[in-house]
């Protein structure tokens, strides 16, 4: 079962800056510890890319990465994602 952790999103619509951002994790069919992802401009189809992994903990270690890399976006693209759901595991 594949547990939602983020989905972010960047805009400036001055700059015509329109993008989404969301990260999960957790088990495939067959077992596979796998992180998807998937990016793109908001309301176009995007893309997903699925990670696979060893363990949960390579999977959490994955999507604090990628959260990580999130955070250099004002210096990359001009301007900072905001989260717009998060799933808490303490729900």
């Amino acid at each position: 079962m594949i547990t939602p952790v983020a989905y972010l999103e960047a805009r400036d619509p001055e700059r015509n800056i329109h993008r989404a951002y969301s990260i999960a994790y957790g088990q495939d069919l067959f077992g596979n510890w796998i992180v998807e992802t998937t990016y793109g401009r908001i309301g176009g189809k995007g893309r997903t890319l699925v990670t696979v992994v060893n363990n949960e903990e390579e999977a959490l270690q994955y999507v604090q990465k990628s959260l990580k890399r999130r955070q250099s976006a004002p210096k990359r693209i001009g301007v900072a994602y905001k989260v717009r759901t998060t799933l808490d595991s303490d729900q």
